[in-house]
């Protein structure tokens, strides 16, 4: 704990201070006593244990976070093009995909019955054909829990190229 004790300052006088002036007078003596209150401690008492949980915890929270959204896929290329953006993507399974419309709409999401994992219903995932994103900005989610490769194409441009695929491990 820090003590503060009595001083004794002293303090010149500025009084006639001006161009070229002189003064005679004398400085001036102020005494100045402080006096010492006890200052509370604080302390924070956490074991190492108690800190690593905490840690721990925010890095889990970060995690599921981040993996509530783990793919975006932008429809059409801000340069027109007729393209999933990326084409080709990765997912864990049970991650969420959105695609969002970007340019050179209307677009949808169609997933090819013939090339998705065995088993997996082609129009519990897909858009219906003749539904389209019509703006910019309109989003169509999904996610995918069967592992394994999945071709899907925007109906109206899959002649055009505008065709994806994402494997979901």
């Amino acid at each position: 704990m820090a003590t503060i004790t009595s001083a004794a300052v002293t303090i010149p006088s500025f009084t006639g201070l001006k161009s070229g002036a002189t003064s005679s007078s004398k400085p001036t003596t102020a005494r100045v006593v402080t006096t010492s209150a006890a200052i509370p401690k604080l302390s924070v008492k956490a074991s190492l244990k108690d800190f690593g949980v905490a840690v721990a915890a925010t890095a889990a929270t970060a995690i599921l976070a981040s993996s509530a959204l783990a793919a975006d896929v932008l429809l059409g290329g801000d340069d027109g093009s007729l393209a999933f953006i990326p084409q080709t993507f990765e997912v864990a399974a049970g991650e969420k995909i959105v695609f969002s419309n970007n340019a050179g709409f209307p677009h949808n999401i169609v997933f090819d019955e013939d090339e998705v994992p065995a088993g997996v219903d082609v129009a519990k995932i897909s858009m219906n054909e003749e539904d389209y994103l019509n703006a910019k900005g309109e989003t169509y989610a999904v996610t995918l829990t069967e592992k394994g490769t999945y071709s899907f194409y925007c109906a109206p441009h899959q002649g055009a190229g505008m065709v994806g695929k994402v494997t979901v491990k």
